[in-house]
């Protein structure tokens, strides 16, 4: 069960009395991030673990520069 919307949330988001705004305020569903390492080491397990063979992946740079994530080639 949901829990009960104060009325002040309900009239900041201009929403109405009914109880068919709470998906308003439900989670929503992130899109899916790419898996980061730190460390070379670190992915080449990561991916081999996956089973991708050496030709199959690149590794690249992400987060500027900070991290390092599995690409398919």
């Amino acid at each position: 069960m949901v829990k009960k919307i104060h009325t002040r949330q309900k009239r900041k988001f201009n929403l109405t009395s009914s109880f068919g705004h709470k998906s308003f305020f439900s989670g929503k569903v992130k899109p899916h991030r790419p898996k980061t390492f730190k460390t070379k080491e670190a992915a080449k397990a990561y991916a081999t673990a996956q089973g991708l063979k050496e030709t199959g992946y690149i590794l690249v740079p992400a987060k500027k520069g900070k991290k390092i994530k599995v690409e398919l080639v």
